[in-house]
């Protein structure tokens, strides 16, 4: 019998482009969605009447068309970068959710195009419109949906580990310094002490001399 979660084999039916179109935040969500019953089988352009044939027979349900308004399948398309208009924001790359866009702030930004999935969702955030979808001259495979998903994961880690560094760095700022040393330390009162001993010493001993 399989350990796998429904949850599990729903998302090893999922193309793994990404591409939020279902209105989830990346194939396994949306997988979970289908598992706990939250989201029909038909949300998703990229797996297309294919997948939703697949959907159907592991889940022993009615097929369903398309829902178009998430998107029309088509064949697989590349993020193409102009390079001469870029300007270096990153903003592509944030957006990138299998990190196939690589650069550096204000240098121009390349597309590793073997990488991408096709998502189209480093197109809307770029301000310079220098990002256009052309197609990939080739079709979506499964060793590309495993490793689509690998990266997916990778990259989903080191922004949670980002997450908690920088929710670490703001509270040791936000943690007020130590307040200075109270002017009633110990050590300062033990001088105190000492001073007014002495100084009743002194008194004491002025009463107690014999007068000259």
């Amino acid at each position: 019998m399989s350990c796998l979660s429904l949850a599990d084999r729903i998302d090893a039916l999922l193309p793994q482009t990404q591409c939020t179109k279902c209105g989830y935040d990346g194939c396994r969500p949306y997988a979970q969605a289908i598992a706990d019953g939250a989201a029909p089988i038909n949300r998703c352009p990229p797996g297309g009447d294919a997948g939703i044939a697949a959907l159907a027979d592991l889940l022993d349900t009615a097929t369903l068309p398309l829902d178009l308004s998430r998107g029309a399948p088509g064949p697989l398309t590349v993020a193409h970068i102009d390079e001469a208009h870029c300007i270096g924001c990153t903003l592509c790359i944030r957006a990138c959710p299998v990190d196939a866009i690589v650069g550096a702030n204000k240098r121009m930004h390349t597309v590793l195009a073997d990488w991408c999935t096709g998502c189209d969702l480093c197109v809307a955030p770029c301000p310079v419109d220098c990002i256009a979808m052309v197609p990939a001259g080739r079709a979506w495979t499964a060793a590309d949906a495993q490793a689509a998903r690998e990266r997916h994961r990778a990259r989903q880690e080191r922004l949670a580990r980002e997450t908690a560094d920088n929710m670490r760095l703001t509270a040791a700022a936000d943690t007020p310094p130590a307040p200075p040393p109270a002017a009633g330390r110990p050590d300062d009162e033990a001088r105190k002490r000492a001073a007014i001993e002495s100084a009743l010493a002194r008194a004491r001993a002025r009463r107690t001399s014999p007068a000259t």
